[in-house]
């Protein structure tokens, strides 16, 4: 008969334990970035449980009326076709020993197969097995599934770190879910307005407006409290990595605690984007000098030797008031996207001016911008330029073209919020093959001298 094993004497070494870590924190890392359902199944069949030495990962996939579950990813000599899935299979709910443990949202070890009466033999059949209900809020969204030849292989630390994975990713299916809700409002509201005569063109347009208002709202506050529970997350994750530092380990297993502990702080940077994005942080304004700041950043972050940088700083250039780490991990962002944007070599320009900014000078702006006195920092690559299609997109947030694990798509959309947060806004233009410039205008001090600079 099947049971669930409350402990095993077979331990995971601290090698393993160590590997283990530095997958999790990579997972918690990567996440953020995956844009839908279909992603994240995969990305944790092939790269999360995968990678944590068990012998193929089956995930099922719950229907919304809780009665079947559907075969959506899968790893290991089960799936030789990539992300392909032959004939998938679908398991009602009670049936078999994923049908019962989505019926019965309890995670099981089974140590015999051939003991245990809901078996459902194999192509290849296998000896033991563990299962893990993925939950959220109440409902079964899935299951985790993984086999294995060979009797009593799964101990109770496997239980632990499977059901840790399936936490997380019910936690992402959750947030995508409610995005997806929101995006699903939003096109039944202009499906709904488009039918509106000429008459109601102007109420329309005020209804975008305020819908778009609500979306932002909703998406920052889904993205906050994402944030706040992942930071809760790495919270424990780092805490454990220390304590395991300080009770020590062998010289050859350190740089997996290292890479552990660095994928824990990459994490936590990225949170602190998101709690921008989300407009949840609290900034900190001083009055800046912008030129020290851009020196600062192209001093400390050396830009390919085949990269030309050329400076332009205008003289009498107002000091600002900003938050000083803020800003300079924007421009980091912004430098290092122009830097991608050029490959292997052309021209890096970054120049700051005066701006008095007037109602009517708002045709390329990002937002709306009040009347007064600004210092403009523009960046300018000479790169690939980014085509009108995908020019309206690029401050959505968690959008980018980069592959997953690459890129989460916080850059822009953290770059707008802090800017706009910090009473400015951003301009955009660009051209394919002619390269982008970004215009970041920055609110001037009220009064006072000019920043001392030397003359260019």
């Amino acid at each position: 008969m099947s049971s669930i094993v409350p402990f095993r004497s077979r331990a995971r070494s601290r090698v393993d334990e160590a590997t283990t870590l530095r997958t999790l924190n990579a997972f918690v890392v990567d996440i953020i970035g995956i844009p839908n359902a279909d992603d994240l199944f995969w990305y944790v069949a092939q790269n999360v449980v995968g990678r944590l030495n068990f012998s193929d990962c089956v995930i099922y996939a719950a229907n919304p009326d809780q009665t079947h579950l559907s075969q959506i990813a899968a790893w290991g000599d089960k799936n030789p076709f990539g992300r392909n899935i032959l004939n998938p299979l679908v398991i009602p709910f009670g049936e078999g020993i994923t049908g019962r443990v989505a019926q019965t949202r309890k995670a099981i070890i089974v140590d015999d197969l051939l003991e245990d009466q809901n078996y459902i033999p194999d192509t290849q059949p296998a000896r033991s097995e563990i299962c893990v209900p993925l939950i959220y809020r109440g409902r079964v969204m899935g299951v985790i599934d993984s086999e294995d030849p060979e009797t009593k292989a799964f101990s109770a630390a496997d239980l632990e770190v499977l059901s840790t994975v399936a936490a997380i990713t019910s936690a992402k299916l959750e947030l995508l879910g409610e995005l997806e809700r929101s995006r699903q409002q939003y096109h039944d509201l202009v499906l709904a307005h488009t039918r509106l005569n000429a008459e109601a063109l102007a109420r329309k347009a005020l209804e975008a407006e305020l819908f778009e208002a609500r979306q932002r709202e909703v998406t920052g506050r889904l993205t906050g409290q994402f944030a706040h529970e992942f930071n809760n997350l790495l919270t424990v994750i780092s805490g454990n990595l220390e304590l395991m530092e300080l009770v020590g380990f062998p010289p050859e297993s350190l740089e997996y605690l290292r890479g552990a502990q660095s994928a824990a702080e990459r994490g936590a940077k990225l949170i602190r984007y998101m709690l921008i994005f989300a407009q949840q942080t609290r900034l900190q304004p001083e009055a800046t000098d912008l030129k020290g700041l851009v020196d600062d950043l192209l001093f400390e972050n050396k830009c390919n030797r085949n990269i030309d940088v050329k400076l332009t700083h205008r003289d009498g250039l107002w000091r600002v008031l900003i938050d000083r780490k803020g800003l300079y991990e924007c421009l980091q962002n912004l430098v290092l996207n122009a830097q991608e944007a050029m490959a292997e070599s052309g021209t890096l320009e970054i120049a700051t001016e005066n701006i008095s900014h007037n109602v009517t000078d708002g045709s390329f702006l990002a937002t709306e911008l009040r009347a007064g006195r600004y210092v403009r920092l523009s960046i300018r690559d000479s790169g690939a330029g980014i085509p009108d299609r995908l020019l309206r997109r690029i401050f959505d947030p968690f959008y980018t073209t980069k592959v997953v694990g690459l890129g989460i798509g916080l850059g822009l959309s953290m770059v707008l919020g802090f800017i706009r947060k910090s009473g400015g806004t951003i301009a955009v233009t660009s051209e394919v093959n002619q390269g982008s410039t970004f215009h970041l205008y920055v609110p001037a001090l009220a009064d006072g001298p000019p920043a001392s600079i030397d003359a260019f």
